[in-house]
């Protein structure tokens, strides 16, 4: 379960905006990539209810993710979400994509960070950080940050790409490759929000 330890030694180092970063979307065959950065006060309630649920995105139900978005959004000093779009993944290769898609994040802050805990990633940028594996079961900050980035995305894949694309229910796969995804390829074909550079559908552009 998520917590501050690293938070609080960070702060007892007289840093003040620690910005969590995580992104989601980043195995998936359709749709951008998102990253989620949280700037947590530093005062919090650790033995609120709310606090305490925040945790892995992946860890949570749907409902239990929407029902946390306001609730990180008034305990922190700040929070920001960055994309990259599918072509821009295509083009510069999802591990830079997903670090793109980071510092996004951090520039669409109206706060300057001057620490980071980034999950698995090591950000090419002058702010001090640590990158922590797993880091959203582990960090309170990057928790909310995969949490605010899995309700936007999804809110994106649900209400855009499903609508622009109904027959290949990005509603409920979310541009993961699900059987009724790969189905739908197959018969429908690749959309202009397919990411080229993946397989399958890289093989299949060639064949």
């Amino acid at each position: 379960m998520s917590n501050l330890d690293f938070e609080n030694e960070i702060w007892d180092l007289n840093y003040s905006y620690i910005c969590g970063l995580d992104e989601v979307g980043r195995g998936c065959l359709a749709g951008p990539v998102y990253s989620g950065a949280v700037v947590l006060k530093k005062d919090q309630n650790t033995n609120d209810a709310l606090f305490k649920k925040i945790n892995d995105s992946k860890k949570l139900t749907e409902n239990s993710r929407e029902s946390l978005v306001q609730y990180i959004k008034d305990i922190s000093i700040d929070t920001a979400i960055g994309i990259c779009t599918n072509e821009e993944i295509d083009d510069l290769g999802i591990q830079s994509a997903v670090k793109t898609s980071m510092n996004r994040a951090i520039n669409n802050l109206n706060v300057s960070p001057d620490y980071l805990l980034v999950d698995s990633l090591k950000l090419d940028n002058k702010i001090p950080q640590k990158n922590i594996i797993r880091g959203d079961q582990a960090s309170k900050s990057i928790a909310a940050a995969s949490i605010i980035a899995k309700v936007a995305r999804d809110k994106f894949m649900v209400q855009d790409l499903s609508e622009k694309f109904p027959n290949y229910y990005f509603n409920k796969n979310k541009g993961y490759g699900t059987k009724v995804h790969m189905e739908a390829i197959k018969e429908f074909g690749i959309t202009n929000s397919h990411r080229k550079s993946f397989e399958p559908i890289k093989s299949m552009l060639k064949g």
